[in-house]
């Protein structure tokens, strides 16, 4: 049996970090995808679809991580990490407040992850960059819809400490293998 773990949190909180370690010590990991939609709708000439076309952009998101998860029902691997899950579309619709499509609750509803791992928001760690406009303040508040989105589906959340990324990713290592 594949247990499906998300990695999720506000944007700068060390998701992506930790994948990239995962990686490197061998684990399957579905990469994040928004920064590809958003280099991409750059490339076509929107500076930021999610801002502009928030709906677009989350309908790209859907698809694309649907289609992670498809992927990763045919793989015989026994462990795979998301960096991020679907249930982070609808908790980003209603961080910025906008009605959505109910497709996005109901696909996190038909698409069960095993564990969520949640990274907190951690001043320190903290960068802006041109694919992460978000201030620190919207991403507390981020990190909020993202909880409260993930309990609403009834999952347990397992909140990462802050520490190294060598901790961090031996955090969720030692949670998987004696939790």
């Amino acid at each position: 049996m594949q247990r499906k773990v998300v990695i999720t949190g506000a944007p700068g909180t060390g998701k992506s970090t930790i994948i990239d370690e995962l990686i490197s010590r061998d684990y399957t990991c579905m990469q994040e995808i928004s920064r590809a939609i958003t280099l991409e709708a750059r490339a076509n000439g929107t500076e930021q679809l999610f801002l502009t076309q928030p709906l677009l952009f989350s309908e790209l998101l859907l698809n694309g991580r649907e289609n992670q998860f498809i992927e990763t029902q045919k793989m015989t691997k026994k462990l795979v990490f998301f960096d991020r899950g679907i249930p982070d579309i609808p908790a980003y619709m209603n961080y910025i407040g906008i009605d959505y499509p109910k497709i996005y609750m109901s696909k996190s509803i038909e698409y069960i992850y095993d564990l969520v791992f949640l990274m907190p928001p951690w001043e320190e760690i903290y960068i802006s960059d041109n694919e992460r406009y978000e201030s620190f303040e919207q991403a507390l508040a981020i990190h909020n819809h993202l909880e409260r989105t993930y309990k609403e589906l009834n999952y347990n959340i397992i909140e990462v400490p802050t520490g190294s990324v060598i901790d961090r990713t031996n955090f969720i290592l030692d949670w998987l293998k004696n939790g």
